[in-house]
């Protein structure tokens, strides 16, 4: 499998967003937004639009979270979706085809015609 390839792997197997994850070891810990938002050193507004996937968090924050909630900083790092969703835009953006590509894919899982594993596996078998 190649580098892309296991990374397609990983992100699409991925249920759980950063904020969501945030969120639940947060209530895992029975604390209040505004609780943890104030160990980390960050205002509660700024909390509530992570865990809402509105906002993503600097490195400094995410370590000051990481801390707080006992997650390692690399397990949370690993939910934050920006690099991959910036990645495909700019696939997008310099090449065409890319971009009815995806397209395609969105069309066909807006439909219910094609899912995150049926598509690990067409970019992943071997063909030959």
């Amino acid at each position: 499998m190649t580098a892309f390839q296991n990374h397609v792997s990983v992100s699409l197997h991925m249920q759980q967003s950063l904020g969501e994850k945030i969120k639940e070891a947060r209530l895992k810990l029975d604390l209040s937004l505004r609780e943890l938002a104030r160990r980390a050193d960050i205002t509660a507004p700024f909390l509530s639009d992570i865990e809402l996937g509105r906002r993503f968090p600097s490195e400094d924050v995410l370590r000051a979270l990481s801390k707080e909630l006992g997650v390692s900083k690399e397990e949370l790092a690993q939910l934050d979706a920006r690099s991959p969703l910036s990645d495909l835009k700019r696939m997008a953006q310099d090449n065409p085809s890319w971009a009815l590509a995806f397209r395609k894919v969105a069309e066909q899982s807006k439909h219910g015609k094609l899912t995150p594993e049926e598509m690990i596996k067409r970019l992943t078998s071997k063909k030959g």
